[in-house]
């Protein structure tokens, strides 16, 4: 039997199940890959013949090198083929790595394993016209294995395997909590770092509804009162998104010690230089400690026409990567209720149009909807970081 690792009691659990179809929604950092490697070794090893599915190649890049791994540990009993991503075995066994972004390039002989990692994040149609119809005439199986993504089709096949009739089905559900080789303490670190939404969908495996709302509780959050004035000695942070056209300038004010946003402003098809006297007169009124701007494209020359005015303005790079914390922050504040927002119809549409989208790789894509706008969104988030951090960097990027 090849196994290179043991596995811990969850894994053990899939991995004895005689169930022709296993489907299993597990938390982050569960060990779902590598009981998926396992199952696969362990079926090549008996002569089986078996593929392994991931959304992209990149994503399978570690999978193959953990692969390659036993493959070389046992010898001459496994031949590896670099270029095929493939492994031969003595007897006749082999395995294969694919990539599920081309489905249609996906042919071959039968299967007596097929294994769809992160399967929630395939396209609907691997599965029921690629994948099962070469499972047929060698009865083989198929482990899916993947975190929720919404209630797609991963979770349709899910509930699949919770139905008495089905008797070839069967699903398992675990979180992160349910690897010993996690410390709780740990997880609990993260929890609190991070917003419900995410918590429930990548660390509890939960199937949510609304998988792809960014905003929790915005209507409950808008308390603070219209019409503050500035008040001396009081610490302000400000945000600003830059726009023109389609897009907006934005520019929202928070009070750093109450945590209550005490103004914005939203305008353009303007020049440039009006942009910048009515921001600059919006600043001088409330004189905050920073203010964090979007400094991509068009911000940049602005930012420094602004500091060239004394302005405490600071430049932010948005990035993929820097986007990600900046707008979580500002959700989790949003949701525990640490922020007060102002009753600003349109910051409150924004804020609940305001979508993400989970990518196969783990992270995320935050965005406002088609033709829709999210200059406030990000002026807020902005701000909001002036509030926690000041005017100091912090490196995301």
């Amino acid at each position: 039997m090849v196994r290179f690792i043991r596995p811990h009691p969850g894994q053990e659990k899939i991995l004895k199940a005689k169930t022709r179809f296993r489907v299993v929604a597990c938390g982050r950092r569960f060990g779902k890959t590598t009981a998926g490697q396992i199952a696969i070794l362990e079926t090549a090893a008996r002569g089986g013949c078996c593929w392994w599915l991931s959304p992209t190649y990149g994503m399978a890049d570690q999978v193959w090198r953990d692969l390659k791994r036993v493959g070389r540990e046992l010898g001459r009993d496994a031949s590896i083929h670099e270029q095929e991503r493939r492994i031969d075995f003595y007897g006749g066994g082999w395995l294969a790595i694919h990539s599920a972004h081309s489905p249609d390039r996906l042919r071959g002989a039968g299967l007596d394993l097929a294994v769809l990692d992160e399967a929630a994040f395939m396209t609907p149609d691997v599965w029921p016209e690629v994948v099962r119809p070469m499972l047929t005439e060698r009865r083989g199986g198929a482990l899916f294995l993947s975190s929720p993504n919404g209630r797609n089709w991963f979770w349709e096949v899910f509930r699949l395997g919770l139905e008495p009739t089905e008797p070839e089905w069967q699903s398992f559900h675990f979180t992160s909590y349910d690897n010993p080789l996690i410390a709780p303490e740990e997880l609990e670190a993260i929890r609190r770092q991070t917003p419900e939404r995410i918590w429930q969908q990548e660390y509890l495996a939960q199937f949510s509804d609304d998988a792809g709302s960014v905003f929790r509780n915005v209507r409950e959050a808008a308390t603070a009162p219209p019409g503050a004035q500035p008040l001396a000695g009081r610490r302000y942070s400000a945000g600003l998104d830059w726009g023109r056209e389609h897009d907006y300038t934005a520019l929202v004010v928070i009070d750093a010690e109450t945590r209550q946003m005490v103004a914005l402003d939203r305008f353009n098809r303007v020049s440039w230089s009006l942009q910048r006297g009515r921001l600059e007169a919006l600043i001088e009124r409330w004189r905050p400690a920073v203010v964090w701007a979007e400094s991509n494209s068009i911000g940049s020359v602005n930012i420094e026409a602004l500091q060239a005015e004394g302005l405490p303005v600071r430049a932010f790079a948005t990035t993929a990567r820097s986007k990600t914390p900046l707008i979580e922050d500002l959700a989790l504040a949003v949701e525990r209720g640490e922020l007060a927002l102002l009753p600003d119809e349109r910051l409150l549409d924004e804020l609940a149009a305001y979508s993400m989208t989970r990518l196969p790789g783990g992270g995320y894509r935050y965005s406002a909807p088609p033709g829709g706008h999210d200059d406030l969104v990000i002026a807020a988030a902005l701000a909001w970081r002036g509030v926690r951090y000041g005017g100091a960097g912090v490196d995301f990027v």
